[in-house]
């Protein structure tokens, strides 16, 4: 019997599924020897505010307090969000700790998967995907990628350069283009790729001091290139091709970005699978965020719909208002409530 057909049948209710939720993540902090681990998730699922907003440093910082030790976990699951606060939250987690581990069984997209170029170690398995982090801009009310966006406009540049000329059907585009969004564009590739340099130079690559095949030391400019070329690449929407791709533990060994396979160790694996099965039958209910430790809980809830119209009691008596949903009138109808009735 599968996990998830396991859990169906013997928990029954919310509190049932919180226990054993709690309980595999006591249990992967255990395998993992490490006394604080933290869950940071949300419902890709829902239509609800799931992404990396400012909202999440208060959940994420008074969670932290929860924590002891030296060095922590964090358990990943979101589609992303704002690099800035994805920014600040590494931040908050790295000056308080110094070594954090990323543990994605899920997903966890652009601004998340930045997040895990943060760790000193990222742990992915058979259904775990990162994706590109190239930076998605606002526009005249569309999301769409900067990189993408420059593109674009380097191919009109191109074609006037050869032709001579401009095409016409591009000069409605070009008015409602300014120099200050080209720049923004700019500025926030350049944002996401420095950023994941940076992290992976100071926090990934630093045990990096020897190559496995020559046995030379590994230079501070080897580490620089290493990281700049994986963030590049992680950047370039050419390469990608849309922003919704999934980046699974075979891109990042030809990326030659080292990713640890926890389904080579069966206890972990079966730990965080338990884990992550049980963190999607939360979402199940109206929550559509969790921040958490093994003793602690923030949750996020969807607002419930409105309650239908209530009846107004007068003694015996409710008066009901009641609209015609076709015609739209309304109406005021009496219900006698007397036991006789």
């Amino acid at each position: 019997m599968g996990v998830y057909s396991e859990y169906l049948d013997n928990l029954k209710g919310f509190q049932a599924i919180t226990a054993e939720r709690k309980k595999q993540l006591t249990r992967i902090a255990s395998i993992r020897k490490r006394p604080s681990i933290l869950t940071f998730a949300s419902d890709l699922q829902k239509r609800g505010p799931i992404s990396i907003d400012y909202s999440d440093i208060l959940a994420i910082a008074d969670q932290i307090d929860n924590l002891s030790g030296d060095e922590v976990d964090i358990i990943l699951e979101t589609p992303g969000g704002s690099a800035e606060i994805a920014e600040d939250i590494m931040k908050l987690l790295r000056n308080r700790f110094s070594k954090v581990g990323v543990i994605v069984p899920g997903t966890a997209k652009s601004a998340g998967t930045i997040m895990a170029m943060a760790g000193d170690e990222i742990f992915m398995g058979p259904t775990s995907s990162l994706g590109p982090i190239d930076a998605q801009v606002l526009h005249q009310g569309k999301v769409f990628s900067a990189a993408a966006f420059l593109e674009g406009l380097e191919k009109i540049k191109h074609e006037v350069e050869e032709t001579g000329q401009l095409n016409r059907a591009y000069i409605p585009i070009l008015q409602g283009i300014s120099p200050g969004e080209i720049q923004s564009c700019e500025n926030a590739q350049k944002f996401s790729s420095t950023l994941v340099t940076n992290w992976l130079v100071n926090f990934k690559f630093k045990p990096w001091t020897v190559h496995s095949n020559s046995g030379k030391p590994v230079t501070d400019e080897e580490r620089q290139s290493r990281a700049k070329e994986i963030a590049d690449l992680l950047c370039d929407h050419g390469y990608w091709l849309t922003h919704n791709r999934s980046i699974k533990i075979d891109d990042f060994d030809q990326m030659r970005l080292k990713v640890v396979d926890y389904g080579r160790d069966p206890d972990l694996f079966d730990a965080i699978k338990r884990y992550y099965t049980l963190l999607r039958m939360t979402f199940d209910t109206n929550i559509y965020k969790l921040f958490e430790t093994p003793t602690t809980q923030i949750y996020r809830f969807l607002s419930p719909p409105a309650p239908p119209p209530q009846t107004k009691p007068v003694g015996e008596l409710a008066m009901v208002d009641f609209q015609c949903p076709k015609c739209q009138n309304k109406s005021r109808i009496q219900a006698n409530l007397s036991k006789s009735q």
